[in-house]
């Protein structure tokens, strides 16, 4: 006997379809749209075809944008592909306190990337705690400008940015290393392999898929970098706004009653190429190496 309609299914995925349309397709249709037009948040705009586009190849402040953003997602790769897993081995180890461990580890997680900025910019600051015990312990006779040159801006919220992924990529590996084979690891012990070869043979091998997903997660969200480098700064993007990253740079654009929202868009596009690129070599590397 029918229990429902057969229009019944469509009724269940209807409200994420429509939250979709509305909030996802919509949004990044209507940015390719705009990305052609020299459009103002308060009024519609004219079409200039490639004219936005042109402008992109002259931009130097997005040159400097882009460099940052590649050299932020180029160092954060590694740092948080590898240092989370080790860290997952050491606290998966049935240890007395390992708990108050995990989640010392993981406490940076879920505090509010703006509010961990602020503390790491009170740090940092030529009067801040660094520097003033630098000074007090003779080790520098001036402050060292964390926070107003440009590459020590970005290495300062680089840093930032791997404090606090740690613990959340720490846990996505202590879900995959429970898939990891214990004989294996028996195995390879009784016939006399040693722990770090064992971590090469055997637990990066069983992470690997794991090792992908976080590859990609780190290249997305250090090419999309936003709230460490805007707070560090000030939102002004360093000495020259030469600190900035490509959506801080977005959002200089598009923000105001005077904004420029089709040169915005068209700087949305070029991030969504950026970002697509490394995610497919990534995936090809890791066919290639299956």
């Amino acid at each position: 006997m029918r229990t429902h309609r057969w229009f019944t299914p469509w009724l269940l995925v209807l409200p994420a379809a429509l939250w979709l349309l509305v909030f996802n397709l919509w949004p990044s249709l209507n940015t390719v749209v705009l990305s052609f037009t020299n459009a103002k948040p308060l009024g519609g705009g004219a079409f200039t075809g490639t004219e936005n586009f042109e402008r992109l190849l002259t931009d130097d402040q997005l040159a400097d944008a882009l460099l940052n953003s590649v050299v932020y997602m180029l160092v954060c790769l590694p740092l948080l592909t590898f240092l989370p897993l080790l860290l997952a081995v050491l606290v998966e180890k049935r240890l007395p306190g390992i708990t108050f461990f995990r989640t010392a580890f993981y406490t940076p997680v879920i505090a509010s990337a703006v509010v961990v900025a602020l503390i790491w910019t009170w740090l940092l600051e030529d009067r801040g705690l660094v520097n003033g015990l630098a000074t007090q312990l003779g080790v520098i006779t001036e402050p060292i400008g964390f926070l107003s040159e440009r590459w020590l801006v970005v290495i300062s919220a680089i840093l930032l940015t791997v404090w606090k992924g740690l613990g959340y990529y720490m846990v996505i590996y202590l879900s995959a290393l429970g898939n990891v084979s214990r004989e294996l690891h028996e195995a390879a012990a009784v016939d006399g392999a040693g722990p770090v070869r064992r971590f090469l043979s055997i637990t990066i091998p069983g992470v690997r898929g794991t090792m992908l997903l976080v590859s990609v997660l780190i290249t997305v969200s250090a090419l999309r970098v936003f709230s460490e480098l805007y707070v560090l700064t000030n939102g002004t993007g360093g000495p020259g706004g030469r600190a900035m990253s490509v959506v801080m740079l977005i959002q200089m654009y598009g923000r105001g009653f005077s904004g420029h929202l089709g040169y915005a868009s068209a700087l949305s596009i070029l991030l969504f190429l950026v970002t697509i690129g490394p995610m497919l070599l990534l995936l090809r590397i890791n066919r290639r190496t299956a």
